[in-house]
């Protein structure tokens, strides 16, 4: 009785085993078919959009009125956006893809900041038109090849999901046609020149304010001392950044019980670039306008003129302090500074001038073509302003603008709006959050 007992239970635990088993298999079946299939849709679907991004590149060569130009030049953004999503969903994280993810999204920059300019103020430039008609030969170029793996694919009924283990396996991948298509395709916009779609990109300013002679590593640990304000130079460590940095540094670092810090001297003129100092905060014992006054005073001390509150916050009994420099009345946006101070002690524990020495020049501000009231005409009237300035801001293509600022209040939101003070084109809206931000005059 007791064995038939036992041989019923072991045929009924065999059948469930079996059961299980075949339920596994049919739900990773089912897995592997879904992920074959979005392989498959992504990979077509890339063809198909790259196949269409030459047809529109070609069609923007032809074209000469701006009306017609500007929206083929969004709707080509749209497709290599589309294309990069389809590259996205491609199974190719251990197969290096980046330079055709590159180049697509090079396109779309390219495309983007032309599109969104005035071309009727500013056509296309003669570089401008020979960077499209490269785009459109190089797009040419990787659709035939794409359509060339597509067809082997197609005609050999090959599996993506191969192509995922081939890649996962640690086997030799030369064998797999989807992968050496794949390779092909990169290789080719490997040979593709570097430059065509710089067209537009605004210059980098590389940190050209920066002046002064070279400092030696000693002068650099005597002003380190003086910034984290220590006296044993033991406690600091000092090196140099290495080669291809934007600006050559000196990188200090302290410790010294619980309070750390850090910081990037720039080897020409020893300028302070970065500061950061981490200690635990106690109860504030200074106002946030006091902390204020200690941020302007350490501006002071390192010949930071001309440098006005734009911004202050508090977070945890640190105040945050934002500068903007001023161009006699005009805020220049580019040109920041940040400053921390701990509320207990009324000491620094966080500086950056990283953005003004980028983009700090002698600028020659033009006069604005268009009247304050005109430009308070192009603001929402619903909008109720309560603060008004004249600033220097970079538009959506890096290109300083000269603008109408005005902050205001929408119901219960804060907004930052900005006319172009040129042509009253609205250049900018910023939504505004956070109850502890202040601004300049409301201490």
């Amino acid at each position: 009785m007791i064995r038939w007992i036992l041989i019923t239970v072991l045929t009924i635990g065999l059948i469930g085993v079996g059961v299980w088993g075949y339920q596994e298999h049919r739900e990773k079946n089912a897995v592997l078919i879904q992920a074959e299939n979005t392989y498959q849709r992504s990979f077509h679907e890339l063809s198909y959009h790259m196949d269409l991004l030459n047809d529109k590149i070609g069609t923007a060569l032809a074209m000469n009125s701006r009306d017609t130009l500007s929206p083929q030049l969004v709707e080509i953004w749209r497709i290599t956006s589309d294309a990069l999503s389809n590259v996205g969903q491609l199974p190719l994280s251990l197969l290096p893809f980046n330079k055709t993810e590159e180049f697509l999204s090079n396109i779309g920059d390219f495309t983007y900041k032309t599109a969104v300019r005035d071309l009727g103020e500013e056509p296309l430039s003669d570089k401008e038109t020979k960077t499209l008609e490269s785009l459109y030969k190089q797009s040419g170029d990787l659709t035939k090849e794409l359509r060339q793996v597509q067809h082997v694919v197609l005609d050999n009924n090959l599996r993506w999901m191969d192509v995922q283990l081939a890649l996962a396996s640690d086997e030799a991948q030369s064998d797999n046609t989807i992968i050496d298509g794949l390779k092909t395709v990169e290789k080719k916009v490997e040979g593709f020149p570097e430059s065509n779609v710089n067209a537009t990109s605004s210059e980098e300013h590389n940190f050209k304010f920066l002046s002064g002679d070279k400092i030696s590593q000693k002068d650099a640990l005597k002003q380190s001392k003086d910034l984290f304000n220590v006296n044993n130079a033991d406690k600091l460590t000092i090196t140099k950044s290495g080669k291809g940095a934007d600006v050559p540094l000196y990188s200090v670092s302290y410790k010294d019980g619980d309070k750390n810090g850090y910081l990037d001297l720039a080897q020409k003129g020893g300028k302070p670039i970065s500061l950061i100092v981490d200690r635990p905060v106690s109860e504030k014992q200074i106002s946030l306008h006091e902390g204020l006054n200690k941020a302007e005073k350490y501006l002071q001390t390192y010949d930071f003129e001309n440098m006005k509150i734009f911004q202050s916050s508090q977070f945890d009994n640190i105040g945050v302090y934002s500068f903007l420099y001023n161009d006699d009345g005009v805020r220049i946006y580019s040109d920041s500074i940040e400053v921390k101070v701990g509320l207990d002690k009324g000491d620094v524990l966080g500086f950056t001038a990283r953005n003004y020495y980028m983009n700090h020049a002698d600028r020659d501000i033009p006069e604005p073509k268009i009247s304050k009231k005109e430009a308070k005409k192009k603001v929402n009237p619903e909008v109720k302003i309560n603060e008004e300035h004249l600033a220097v801001i970079d538009n959506d293509i890096g290109e300083e603008v000269l603008t109408y600022e005005f902050l205001g209040v929408l119901g219960n939101d804060t907004y930052r709006i900005f006319v172009n003070a040129m042509n009253g084109t609205e250049e900018k809206v910023e939504k505004l959050g956070g109850t502890e931000l202040k601004f300049a005059g409301n201490f």
